[in-house]
């Protein structure tokens, strides 16, 4: 057994400024998660009620079994647009009947549930974690189609939404869904191509054009219980596999459908779960809130795995990356953490090495980000640092094992993609607080952009401007800082959500648990490796 050994002093000024900054950072987070989980507003909610109908998160507790969490993704998408929060869809994983599902669920108290280009993003990373997992999925539908007004940003893409209903079901992955209300024009697929349907008395309406369509394209009187009611679905046209009495009825259906599904977990079982020998409250103060400052990723390793036993790879050589084994919540995992920020040509070749090595034993990666990329400079270049580079990405590209990807820190430039950011596909991305993701830190950048003007400048034999240079740099390193933070890079998805440190452990655990409903088989080969 390798137990890591702690050094951490929470009694310092450093690790309680730390602490204060990120509990700082976490107050603005959780009031945006507020303003996800209100909704429309007090008085949409109210009108909602109203009409005797549960919200979406309601909808969401009766659905998944009592007292288990629900790991919520992507809870801040659209932030920063002039669409509401969350993007009028709540999605995310939880068990059903013992069984770990993907659940969709639309938010009839923000514009009626319509899609926006936002909420369509959300859904179709939804279903790519669905699929990629193995996860059944459940829609609980209740919108008026997409938002009008976006439509050029919706309806070319949105397509993908019933395209991939149908993959899921060739792949044997079954498709539910439970309609509560409208589900109109192209919203109208989703039942419609799901493996199970069920529908409300009175309530769902499903229809590819409601009756003033109808009215306008064909010139035929109807009304809505006749064009899409739930009964005539059920009886007349064969839509509904089930036709519930309320919501809390369909629900119970959704359940019981669930449960009669035979639903296997194709990956290996845990094994037995020991706690952390260190307290995750403590991980509130190991980033400080300079990220220039370098930190140990095995104070937070020690904070996360298993018993804190953590069998370090190569701990002598390519010291800037540590590279270990250990188990989470009882699943193996390879780990691959940044410990001073910037990644040397040695480091590159053990992480291409210790990714093969994960690929042989079927061993699924973390990464755990504070870098601020390859290193540059003359001497660097001579030494290979493209090659050795290009090894490393080449290595997680093609790697073929689960990646889940936290960024703790610094995430910038081609480090970003060697540690596995969001292009190359990990099944989950998360994000704490403290992260930064940029091609490169604001000043570093303003500074670039300076030196190429001043060279333009004498190039033309024009004086340069200073004060010019002064504020167009500001400015720069503002945006770049603005642009750069974790509300705004979930907001486009970027990552999964931005989690709270001190749920790391849950948050990796159950995102690991879904990962093992698919078979886990690291690559056969990999890309040719410049040496």
């Amino acid at each position: 057994m390798t137990v890591l050994r702690s050094v951490l002093d929470s009694g310092t000024s450093e690790y309680r400024a730390a602490a204060d900054a990120m509990s700082a950072k976490l107050t603005e987070v959780e009031a945006e998660y507020v303003k996800a989980v209100e909704g429309g507003g007090p008085d949409k909610l109210a009108r909602h009620r109203k009409r005797g109908k549960l919200t979406a998160r309601e909808r969401i507790e009766l659905l998944i079994d009592e007292d288990s969490a629900f790991l919520e993704l992507c809870p801040l998408a659209a932030w920063g647009s002039e669409f509401h929060v969350g993007a009028s869809v709540v999605t995310g994983i939880g068990i059903v009947e013992g069984v770990e599902c993907m659940v969709v669920a639309h938010d009839p108290t923000v514009r009626g549930g319509t899609s926006n280009p936002w909420t369509l993003r959300k859904n179709l990373r939804a279903n790519d974690i669905a699929r990629q997992n193995r996860l059944p999925l459940v829609n609980l539908v209740e919108s008026g189609g997409a938002d009008l007004p976006t439509q050029k940003e919706v309806f070319v893409p949105g397509g993908r939404l019933f395209r991939d209903i149908t993959q899921l079901s060739a792949e044997g992955i079954p498709t539910i869904a439970l309609v509560f209300g409208n589900s109109t024009a192209g919203g109208a697929y989703v039942p419609g191509m799901s493996d199970y349907t069920v529908m409300i008395k009175e309530r769902s309406k499903v229809f590819l054009g409601g009756p003033p369509l109808v009215k306008m394209a064909t010139g035929e009187e109807s009304d809505d219980e006749s064009l899409g009611g739930a009964d005539m679905h059920a009886r007349v046209s064969g839509l509904a596999d089930y036709l519930a009495a309320d919501e809390q009825d369909a629900i119970r259906l959704g359940r019981s459908i669930v449960k009669r599904l035979n639903w296997r977990k194709q990956g290996p079982a845990p094994h037995p779960v020991l706690e952390p020998r260190y307290d995750a409250e403590e991980l509130l103060g190991i980033v400080p809130s300079d990220l220039k400052i370098p930190f140990d990723p095995r104070e937070v390793i020690a904070r996360v795995v298993d018993d804190s036993d953590f069998d370090e790879f190569k701990p002598l050589y390519g010291s800037s990356l540590v590279t270990g084994w250990a188990r989470l919540h009882g699943y193996p995992v390879g780990i691959l953490a940044n410990a001073r920020g910037v990644l040397f040509s040695e480091e590159a070749q053990k992480a291409a090495q210790f990714i093969q090595l994960a690929n042989q034993s079927d061993t699924p990666l973390l990464f755990l980000h504070n870098t601020t990329g390859y290193m540059v400079g003359k001497e660097y270049e001579q030494k290979g640092i493209i090659k050795h580079g290009a090894l490393m990405i080449n290595a997680v590209s093609n790697s073929k094992v689960p990646h889940l990807t936290l960024l703790m820190g610094a995430s910038y430039g081609a480090g970003h993609y060697g540690m596995c950011g969001r292009a190359y596909d990990p099944r989950f991305v998360f994000a704490w607080p403290s992260a930064k993701s940029a091609v490169m830190g604001g000043a570093q950048l303003a500074g670039v952009i300076s030196i190429v003007g001043r060279a333009a400048a004498e190039a033309r034999g024009k004086a340069f401007d200073e004060e010019a240079d002064a504020g167009m740099r500001a400015m720069i390193e503002a945006q770049i800082e603005a642009e750069s933070l974790p509300m705004f890079m979930s907001g486009r998805l970027y990552d999964d959500g931005v989690i709270d440190p001190r749920d790391t452990r849950t948050v990796l655990g159950m995102a690991l648990s879904a990962v093992h409903n698919a078979p886990i088989e690291g690559a056969a080969g990999f890309g040719v490796f410049r040496m």
